[in-house]
């Protein structure tokens, strides 16, 4: 530690001999006491000014004087014309009339009576009939029929000729019995009208009129139709104290059928109560 503390105290004491040699150094030739920092320390701050950076000119302006393009239109092009051109024909007709088409309405056949379908039909749409079977390919599975029928095979015991040959001409139809009711050719107890016939229009079971697929390639549906044409009145050949009274009868029928007020409905079956017989009743 001793040895330590020598050393230290020995360079001190030899820089302190440097120092002092150079000392005498710069005095004998005239110079004076160095020192060891600069008199003036240079400055760093420059004399010249530093540019400025402003151009003298004016900076290009990027806005042009001339308008900037407009990329909407003050009057946007009309696409549709003010005058649409003439081809120098009307607007053509085909004979529709586009109201509301009320199914329960009669049709024009059915106006001036009371029967429930038509066999005539003087509006009988064919055309859409026609495009109706050739859209629908399971038409004719819908759709049978026994064209040819006849009291041959649907009254047993009787022919075509005899049912044909019955005249009821002579009878009155009175409530009341009379003569009448005695007298006459071979018929039905009860006058009837018997009708081997194909409707064309018919009123469904829930009151609306339908089309009926008749004489369109090659369709057609037969029904055996038997009206009173007494109903009501006394059955002929019975005394007044039977108190009998001919009751006209029904049958349902399916038939395939289409809908003047939905056309695009197609083909469909539905049901149509038609009459069948004309049947004498006696009350207990």
């Amino acid at each position: 530690m001793a040895f330590f503390l020598s050393l230290v105290v020995l360079s001190v004491a030899s820089s302190g001999l440097v120092s002092a040699e150079a000392e005498a150094q710069y005095q004998k030739h005239g110079y004076g006491k160095p020192s060891y920092h600069a008199q003036h320390s240079p400055s760093y701050k420059q004399d010249y000014h530093a540019p400025a950076y402003k151009q003298e000119y004016p900076q290009p302006s990027y806005k042009h004087d001339y308008p900037a393009p407009s990329h909407g239109y003050e009057h946007k092009p009309s696409y549709g014309y003010e005058h649409k051109p003439s081809y120098g024909y009307e607007k053509p007709s085909y004979g529709h009339d586009y109201h509301y088409c009320d199914p329960k309405a009669a049709p024009k056949c059915a106006q001036n009576s009371t029967l429930n379908f038509c066999l005539d039909d003087a509006e009988y749409p064919e055309y859409e009939i026609k495009n109706a079977i050739y859209a629908d390919y399971h038409a004719a599975k819908k759709y049978s029929d026994i064209a040819d029928q006849s009291a041959d095979d649907l009254v047993d015991g009787l022919t075509k000729a005899e049912e044909s040959a019955f005249d009821y001409s002579f009878y009155t139809g009175a409530f009341t019995f009379d003569k009448t009711h005695w007298i006459g050719p071979a018929g039905y107890i009860c006058p009837s009208n018997v009708q081997y016939a194909r409707p064309r229009r018919a009123q469904n079971t829930k009151g609306e009129w339908r089309v009926i697929v008749q004489d369109v390639a090659y369709y057609t549906q037969t029904q055996r139709m038997e009206t009173c044409l007494f109903a009501g009145a006394a059955c002929r050949t019975l005394a007044p104290c039977y108190k009998s009274q001919c009751l006209q009868k029904y049958v349902y029928h399916r038939m395939l059928s289409f809908d003047p007020c939905d056309p695009y409905k197609g083909l469909f079956i539905d049901i149509y109560k038609l009459p069948s017989a004309c049947s004498c009743h006696i009350p207990a």
